[in-house]
């Protein structure tokens, strides 16, 4: 793989025989901020409507189909306290097409047309187009009310992270939508690109030199002076809090937060995530087998690692009822990990796991990208086969000095009328 910084983006060219296609990822990062999180969440389906060369969703999508019905997406995440939008081009690789139409460039120079060439008017974006997008991404919003799940991960993050930029929702908030207009997105859209670190990724049968000519030739970013930031990272945990919400649900849910006191590219991470896989990350996890299937507590238990942030999230969905029950399995689960209570063969059976989710991962361009890119964030270079050799060799010592640092943060509880 190559790595060299082309017109102030850092271009990543990972050339791979097997796949038959090129897939292009742009990513665009900068600082949470509260001032800027929800224009930002609706810059992607703003940028995605038309160019100066495309102007309108046909164009672009007529484009799209000349590249042999090419993929064009956008959207916004936040990783740890970092916000980046995302632009993805996949286009059928023309060295196994009888044509001879130069598709990896003309997708460049598609991605490079809706980035860096929005349709506007008068240092503005259309008013018509702004305004059909924030009445979709109102809906988008609203959406993840009626999503409990959802909406219990959200909330835990306010609760858990209520001082910190973590706690912002990536959509942002529907009472900053009105005060958005064509002229104020366009100027966010001007800083997005003067203050963002910018990563392109290159995964295909590519040539390593054609590439970082049609970047060099398309992708012309100017003025590009990323801003340093820092975040927070991990926190010293407060004393446990509890948080109870009551609505009109069937299925209540029951969400914890522990601090962790790792994060990507800390000497503990790999450890953390054999941990995570064996608490409640897989199948035979101990939260899925004592939670869900032997006490029948459960409709679903898992865990989730924040790699970014430190953070390790237990989602559950319990009867209302059931609340301090679920609670003190879910407690002696961590405490059983803690104290090393479990044998060799449930590591063995972790790291396989674990190991051919990863060698899955590695096989679709995008997860590739997704494992290369969680390095790039952290400043460390780590190649996405290097995770592999990692999670083998964490040891059980490993295992038990990653779990001694986690620490119990808020619990929220969302629960239906007449429970608990």
């Amino acid at each position: 793989m190559e790595n060299v910084t082309i017109n102030s983006i850092n271009t990543h060219i990972m050339p791979v025989k097997t796949f038959k296609t090129t897939t292009f990822v742009l990513q665009v990062r900068t600082k949470l901020s509260r001032e800027t999180v929800t224009a930002r969440a609706l810059l992607p389906s703003v940028l995605e409507r038309g160019t100066e060369h495309f102007p309108g969703r046909q164009y672009i999508q007529g484009a799209l189909e000349e590249l042999y019905g090419a993929h064009l997406t956008a959207d916004v995440v936040k990783k740890g306290e970092h916000h980046v939008i995302t632009f993805r081009i996949e286009v059928a690789n023309e060295k196994f097409l009888s044509d001879n139409t130069p598709l990896t460039g003309r997708a460049v120079q598609l991605l490079a047309s809706v980035l860096l060439y929005p349709l506007t008017e008068n240092e503005s974006f259309p008013a018509e187009a702004v305004e059909e997008e924030k009445r979709s991404h109102r809906q988008k919003i609203a959406g993840i009310y009626d999503d409990k799940m959802r909406y219990a991960g959200m909330r835990l993050n306010e609760e858990m992270c209520r001082a910190e930029a973590y706690a912002l929702p990536i959509l942002g908030f529907e009472e900053d939508l009105d005060n958005i207009t064509g002229a104020s997105l366009y100027e966010v859209y001007k800083q997005m690109l003067r203050e963002s670190v910018l990563d392109l990724y290159v995964v295909g049968d590519v040539e390593e030199e054609e590439i970082k000519n049609f970047v060099e030739q398309y992708l012309q970013v100017t003025n590009n002076e990323p801003v340093p930031y820092s975040t927070e990272g991990t926190k010293e945990s407060e004393k446990p809090r509890l948080v109870k919400e009551e609505q009109q649900i069937q299925q209540a849910k029951l969400h914890i937060g522990y601090r962790t006191g790792t994060t990507f590219g800390d000497k503990d991470y790999f450890a953390l995530q054999v941990f995570n896989s064996l608490f409640g990350g897989s199948p035979h996890s101990k939260l899925f087998v004592n939670v869900r299937e032997k006490a029948s507590l459960a409709y679903y238990a898992a865990s989730r690692v924040e790699s970014h942030k430190g953070l390790l999230l237990v989602l559950s969905g319990i009867e209302s009822d059931k609340y301090e029950e679920a609670v003190t399995i879910i407690d002696k689960q961590m405490e059983d990990m803690k104290s090393g209570n479990f044998t060799e063969e449930d590591i063995s059976q972790t790291k396989a796991v674990l190991k051919n989710q990863i060698l899955e991962t590695i096989d679709v361009p995008r997860g590739r990208i997704e494992l290369e890119y969680h390095g790039a964030i952290a400043g460390r270079k780590i190649r996405a086969e290097d995770w592999v050799k990692e999670i083998d060799q964490v040891s059980k010592e490993d295992i038990v000095r990653a779990a001694s640092k986690i620490v119990k943060d808020t619990t929220y509880f969302l629960y239906g009328k007449g429970g608990n």
